[in-house]
């Protein structure tokens, strides 16, 4: 089995039961809600503790238990640009308004980037007379840039200059 036979295989026992990603996350639980829906699709590992109670609720044999544990190779699946309109659009925000928060970033932090690995997000919905909206959160940590073979006197990292 590859990893995409586990993810269509859990996706038709999904349909199958009838159930929700909340249903789903709060009987798996442990780690945010995103990373395990991200795990059962192929993008993260879910921990050992986390894959047993996957296995379990999915009814999944030991090998693909295992398999819900392993690093997955990310970013698979996904066309660039993607096609899907939805995840179009983080793109196109991406595109649009990268340089933007590139610079926000730089200017307020320093030479660096903000980490998807040290990384937090959350979605809520927001109700709005004009339609409700999708408001998500993310909040990453910043990791400045390390300028190595500096000579005394140069900084070690990109943090913001006083």
């Amino acid at each position: 089995m590859i990893r995409d036979d586990l993810t269509e295989k859990i996706l038709d026992i999904k349909r199958e039961k009838g159930w929700t990603w909340k249903h789903i996350t709060d009987e798996i639980g442990g780690m945010s809600p995103v990373l395990v829906i991200g795990a059962l699709l192929g993008q993260h590992k879910l921990v050992k503790p986390l894959a047993k109670k996957a296995a379990a609720l999915f009814g999944l044999s030991a090998a693909e238990e295992a398999m819900l544990n392993e690093v997955p190779m990310r970013g698979t699946g996904t066309s660039m640009p993607p096609t899907d309109p939805l995840i179009y659009r983080f793109y196109e925000l991406v595109l649009v308004n990268g340089p933007a928060w590139k610079a926000i970033i730089e200017e307020e932090f320093g030479d660096g980037i903000m980490s998807a690995i040290d990384f937090n997000m959350e979605f809520e919905r927001e109700p709005n007379p004009k339609g409700d909206r999708v408001k998500i959160t993310m909040s990453g940590k910043f990791l400045p840039f390390k300028y190595y073979g500096n000579e005394q006197g140069i900084p070690d990292y990109g943090f913001k200059e006083a």
